[in-house]
């Protein structure tokens, strides 16, 4: 295949391994990887990602745009060296009980993915995991480490929770203070029509109550996780284990 034709996503996960761990020998670079990945994730959390461009980040470095083809070949590898570096070192969640260890690696993604809701956009396109990436999926597998699911299960758990937390990221990053207006909007619907919408009616105000609204992490977890749970006492003959 012709470099041109290359696969984006495949390009930009060789660069991201290309990577050294270290320094390389020589004069200090004036500009490092990290540095323009910070600039251009600094971008993204101001403006959104479609006003990122190897221009922009050029600007905010003080710098030209032809410059930073030195450090960054194309746009496909800024993105991945983004996400890469946004997504942080992963929470090390080998707890005693796998279900809090997970409880706590899919808080330690949704923190990041709400620190950085562009995030959402760049997880869901098709692409090869990076280093950064692959540290997370490692550390959610060492949470299931004494859990008796196959290698394709755990994967299969770790990607549905990372789409519950990143569904959630994505509705809070759209909707922002006019999910609060329409909220409003529809209690006050509500509040002279509960006779016709009794259930919906109810259901909401008990929500605006306990908060339940403001919950839907926790909740989804814990209801995926106590599937889980159910499946592995269901395979071993013995009732669902609540650790």
């Amino acid at each position: 295949m012709a470099k041109d034709e290359a696969n984006p996503s495949s390009v930009a996960a060789a660069f991201l391994w290309a990577q050294p761990s270290g320094r390389k020998p020589g004069p200090k670079p004036k500009y490092t990887l990290d540095g323009i990945a910070d600039a251009a994730i600094a971008i993204a959390d101001e403006s959104g990602l479609d006003e990122v461009s190897m221009q922009r980040v050029a600007e905010r470095l003080g710098t030209t745009k032809m410059a930073l083809y030195r450090y960054v070949p194309g746009r496909a590898e800024l993105d991945a060296v983004m996400l890469d570096t946004a997504l942080g070192a992963p929470v090390e969640a080998e707890a005693a009980q796998w279900r809090t260890a997970l409880t706590a690696w899919a808080g330690g993604v949704h923190d990041r993915a709400l620190a950085h809701p562009w995030i959402v956009e760049l997880v869901q396109r098709p692409h090869t995991p990076g280093p950064g990436e692959l540290a997370w999926f490692e550390a959610g597998l060492g949470a299931m480490a004494e859990l008796p699911l196959r290698g394709g299960e755990k994967l299969d758990l770790l990607t549905l929770l990372v789409g519950h937390v990143m569904s959630l990221v994505r509705q809070r990053a759209s909707a922002g203070a006019a999910e609060q207006q329409l909220a409003a909007a529809l209690s006050s619907i509500l509040a002279t029509r509960a006779e016709r919408y009794p259930r919906t009616a109810s259901a909401f105000a008990e929500a605006d109550d306990d908060g339940a609204r403001d919950d839907a992490l926790r909740f989804g977890v814990e209801r995926v996780l106590a599937g889980v749970a159910a499946l592995v006492a269901e395979r071993a003959g013995s009732p669902p284990s609540r650790s």
